[in-house]
């Protein structure tokens, strides 16, 4: 089983919300009878998060308006789904990914198929920085940020991609693709966002550790933060 992750493009005058419809409505259905596709899940950055347009970054623009999730039995099979995807959307990139999740949003938040999932997902595509070696990057980001982010955010789900491969499309050199959940009120709230429950000194120390950590293993001129709305279509297995 293979997890690719798609950043998409909407078309040129067509909103996201209309992008998000097309791709609940027309795509997701047409995916649906794909032996090869076992598990769908899409994001979106529609109207819904439109309160958390602060909290964007963008390092890259235009970022994408939205990031498909499929598993599949094998990425090679692409021309099963990927003409399906090229209908709806202006450019595509395509990342094969490994994936780890520390924290399982379906978990705290159930939601029925294509329903929105509550909250917001905040997408984040990011490069390992040059003065770090492989090992030495994920060991920060795996093995010591991981705790802190959970720690000092109100997280209630924490995916962690790591691109394995680039499978064409206008694909830009990321190493990481990060989804995570977070309340409502956390789109346009700091305190919410950082779970401080309204305390000015516990925000400003939960701000500072979070940048700090954040400082020793992510190249901020080369990364790109996204709030969406996430759709989950069909679960590649119960959580």
């Amino acid at each position: 089983m293979e997890k690719l992750v798609y950043a998409l493009w909407q078309r040129a005058g067509r909103s996201a919300d209309e992008l998000r419809d097309a791709l609940l409505h027309q795509l997701c259905p047409a995916l649906a009878p794909l032996e090869v596709v076992h598990g769908v899940r899409f994001a979106v950055a529609d109207s819904a998060v439109a309160p958390a347009a602060a909290r964007r970054m963008e390092s890259h623009p235009p970022v994408p308006t939205a990031l498909l999730t499929l598993w599949v039995d094998f990425a090679g099979a692409a021309a099963a789904w990927e003409p399906l995807i090229d209908g709806f959307v202006e450019r595509r990139s395509a990342y094969q990914v490994m994936e780890a999740e520390p924290l399982v949003s379906q978990r705290a938040h159930p939601s029925a198929a294509g329903a929105r999932v509550h909250g917001m997902c905040q997408v984040v595509f990011m490069r390992k920085p040059a003065r770090l070696d492989k090992n030495a990057w994920l060991s920060i980001w795996k093995d010591s940020h991981t705790r802190v982010a959970i720690e000092t955010q109100s997280t209630f789900g924490y995916r962690q991609n790591l691109v394995t491969r680039e499978l064409g499309g206008e694909t830009l050199p990321f190493d990481a693709i990060v989804e995570e959940h977070f309340p409502p009120e956390a789109m346009a709230s700091d305190h919410a966002f950082y779970n401080t429950g309204g305390d000015e000194l516990l925000l400003q120390q939960r701000m500072t550790a979070m940048m700090e950590s954040c400082a020793r293993f992510i190249d901020f001129e080369h990364i790109d933060v996204i709030p969406m709305s996430e759709y989950v279509i069909r679960p590649l297995a119960a959580p």
